[in-house]
């Protein structure tokens, strides 16, 4: 269990909100994100998902 963190350390880590990345659970958009019951385990490893909301800026 020490290779995982908690939703409320993903969110300080990568600065957004803890429903966020709850969220993110749901959806899947978090590789290797396990649920304990109520709770969730998330890899230290894992990086923020690229937000498919915001558009990518093209080099011209």
């Amino acid at each position: 269990m020490l290779d995982y963190i908690s939703v409320q350390q993903v969110a300080d880590k990568w600065g957004i909100l803890e429903r966020r990345v709850q969220k993110l659970c749901e959806e899947n958009q978090i590789a290797g994100a396990v649920r304990f019951g109520d709770a969730r385990a998330i890899p230290k490893s894992t990086d923020n998902p690229v937000d498919a909301r915001k558009k990518l800026k093209s080099d011209k």
